[in-house]
């Protein structure tokens, strides 16, 4: 869908549609997912914005329901890949087989792989060897697969779920750093509070979940993206969204201290790229005009985390990104001196 196929009026309708739908959104999901309002924001704002999510968090915290529940309601077509050491890239994208056409004449017919739907669930990515993540990845950058030297496009829209778990865990290959930047954001998944833990058990036992019913389609995903493109942001906001991210970056002008201590590898142009597009989509799902800073502000976990690297220094000192970050939103100003 180009840029130009959406009229004035066209996109004022969208708009609208968007900011009534969010409630509407979360009405659905909370027929299968209880709290993690922080998890479905940043997933809308992901898919709303067209980018890719990476999911961290243990074993048995609902993700696989929750991106199959957010897939009901855009009536998506969903696809689930169990990742495991022995996954090879061509059980993802798909190869061809010899078929017997008839007459005595056999020809190559291309069998598509699981990554061909709309919304696909990459489940625990970091178990599977390297030659295989980045079979996915490719597929997530280029939006086709290569086979036997032919190009296949993938469905649109085309976006990817990848769970992993925390590295520490036995047997996980950690994503290199440039394959982790293909991600939009990285969100973390956490163990509910006990009221809610307790919501969840005791609606879980005692009647099966209602069935979700279909609010968006692929079509309406294809305009929200034209739309969040077209929300206004002023130029100081996306300065901030610029210096937010070059302050990763150790050993520059500008750059805290702790910074320099902490931080071997810092956030790359896509970091600010992020922050101003997820900013966005987060404003026309609040239901803002604009580009507020608080959009900036509450992005900067979700997309710095996977794209700082931190320092032994800091592993030593028992230091975490999240620590980083949080220090780095004290000290980076929102208007320049």
């Amino acid at each position: 869908m180009s840029t130009e196929a959406l009229s004035v009026e066209e996109e004022a309708r969208t708009v609208e549609q968007i900011r009534e739908g969010r409630e509407r959104i979360y009405a659905e999901l909370s027929k299968t997912i209880i709290g993690q309002h922080d998890v479905i924001e940043q997933l809308l704002v992901s898919l709303f914005a067209g980018g890719h999510c990476l999911i961290t968090g243990a074993p048995g915290l609902a993700k696989t329901l929750l991106v199959r529940s957010v897939a009901q309601i855009f009536h998506l077509k969903f696809q689930r890949i169990q990742f495991t050491p022995d996954l090879m890239p061509a059980d993802i994208t798909g190869t061809e087989i010899l078929e017997d056409s008839g007459g005595g004449h056999r020809k190559m017919t291309f069998v598509k792989g699981p990554i061909f739907a709309n919304v696909v669930l990459a489940d625990e990515i970091n178990r599977t060897p390297p030659k295989t993540q980045a079979a996915l990845l490719e597929a997530m950058q280029e939006h086709q697969v290569t086979a036997a030297g032919r190009r296949y496009p993938l469905d649109e829209p085309f976006f990817v779920l990848a769970t992993q778990n925390p590295i520490e865990m036995e047997g996980t290959y950690p994503l290199p750093e440039a394959q982790l930047d293909r991600f939009m954001f990285n969100v973390l998944i956490d163990y509910l509070p006990p009221k809610d833990e307790l919501a969840v058990v005791m609606q879980t036992t005692s009647r099966r979940a209602e069935p979700i019913q279909p609010l968006f389609t692929g079509e309406d995903i294809l305009r929200f993206h034209e739309t969040v493109r077209r929300v206004p942001i002023a130029e100081e906001v996306g300065a901030y969204a610029v210096r937010l991210a070059a302050s990763t970056r150790p050993d520059r002008d500008q750059t805290p201290d702790f910074i320099n201590q902490w931080v071997s590898w810092g956030a790359g142009l896509r970091a600010a790229q992020t922050l101003v597009l997820g900013a966005k989509a987060r404003a026309l799902l609040s239901g803002n005009a604009h580009v507020r800073m608080d959009d900036i502000r509450a992005l900067a976990h979700p997309t710095l985390r996977h794209r700082v690297l931190l320092s032994y220094k800091a592993e030593a000192e028992g230091v975490t990104i999240e620590n980083v970050i949080d220090q780095l939103l004290q000290a980076v100003p929102t208007e320049m001196s």
